[in-house]
Parts: C-alpha cells; sequence; structure tokens
C-alpha cells in the first residue's frame, strides 16, 4: 500500500489501515524505542504509544516527509521523553536516599547482590550508553541506527532528512568520539 492510500485509510479511521500500519512499521518502531531505552519491556510500551500517537494525529500530517520518517520522529521523542523521565525519577530516588526515605538497595539496584558477571554486562552496557548519551544528537541517533538496526547510510540519510555526505561525517565524528571516551574510561579502571 503506498503511503498517500494509507494515510487516507487512516485519516478516515479504517482499522484494516492501521493494522497493515502496525505490521508494516513494527519492527521498526521497536528497534528504534529499544536503541534509546534498552529495555524490552519499556520499549514495547512506547512502540504502542507511538501507532496510538500516529493514529490520534495522522489527520496532521503534512507529508512534507515520508511516512516512515515522520515515525520515526515520534518513535524517537516518545523515547527521549521516556529517558527524560527516568532520569527525575532516578533523581528523585537518590535524593530520597540521601533524606533517609528509601532504602539504597530501592533507588539503585546495580548495588544490590547479583552474580559478578552480571555487573560487569550492566557496567558495560552502562559505559556505553553513558558514552552514547554525552553525543551530539545527530550522531547519537546515526550510531543508533547504524549499530543497533542495521540501516546503511542511504537508509539513515533518508530517515534523519541529512545528505549521504552528512550522515557519513556525523557517524565518523560518533565513532571517534565513542572509541575516545571508552578507551578513557578502561585505561582509568586498570590504573
Amino acid at each position: 500500500m503506498e503511503d498517500g492510500e494509507l494515510i487516507t485509510k487512516l485519516i478516515e479511521r479504517n482499522e484494516a489501515a492501521f493494522e497493515y500500519l502496525v505490521r508494516e512499521y513494527q519492527r521498526q518502531v521497536f528497534s528504534t524505542c529499544y536503541s534509546y531505552v534498552q529495555e524490552e519491556f519499556a520499549a514495547e510500551d512506547l512502540a504502542q504509544e507511538v501507532f496510538i500517537e500516529v493514529f490520534r494525529s495522522i489527520s496532521n500530517f503534512r507529508q512534507d516527509a515520508k511516512l516512515s520518517t515522520w515515525i520515526y520522529r515520534i518513535a524517537t521523542t516518545k523515547s527521549l521523553d521516556h529517558i527524560k523521565k527516568q532520569n527525575r525519577q532516578k533523581r528523585s530516588a537518590k535524593l530520597k536516599v540521601r533524606l533517609g526515605l528509601m532504602p539504597t538497595d530501592i533507588a539503585d539496584p546495580a548495588n544490590s547482590s547479583t552474580p559478578e558477571t552480571e555487573l560487569e554486562n550492566q557496567e558495560r552496557a552502562l559505559v556505553l550508553k553513558q558514552a552514547l548519551d554525552t553525543l551530539p544528537d545527530k550522531q547519537r541517533i546515526a550510531f543508533t541506527l547504524q549499530q543497533y538496526d542495521g540501516m546503511s547510510q542511504k537508509e539513515i540519510s533518508e530517515r534523519m532528512g541529512l545528505s549521504e555526505g552528512a550522515v557519513e561525517s556525523q557517524l565518523f565524528r560518533a565513532k571517534k568520539s565513542l572509541r575516545q571516551k571508552l578507551e578513557r574510561f578502561y585505561r582509568n579502571q586498570k590504573e
């Protein structure tokens, strides 16, 4: 089904069109959300929110970009909002710990007793996520789309609305920056 036809049917609230939309974009939306939040259940919930938002606001879609690009932007926005909310909750939990209103192991599950290998894996994932979080938005998104979603530079270019050269530049800078940050972190760990 072509974008124009799909959009028209979605505006008419056609259930079959909505089911088609979900089937067509479900994996892509989930992958996008997961690449940000790194939690399967949260990514599933966010993906559902994305489709609800698409269905609710399809009549506002101006069609100045591809439908897939618009859906990706909604997924990105929802994911970033989720991360901001989590960060606010973590800050609140840390404050409650300092005030003695919450035990430390509830506020920070990484401090609870777990097997050593799981801790190491969590640490590696956290270090990488923190390094990714320090990248400028365009670098982080381009890197995530390539490494986690397996997209080509051309696909990333279409998704982000950038030239392929700009995408290549963003990827180069992201990889260089991540390499430096991770090398510095692990060098400091050895000392």
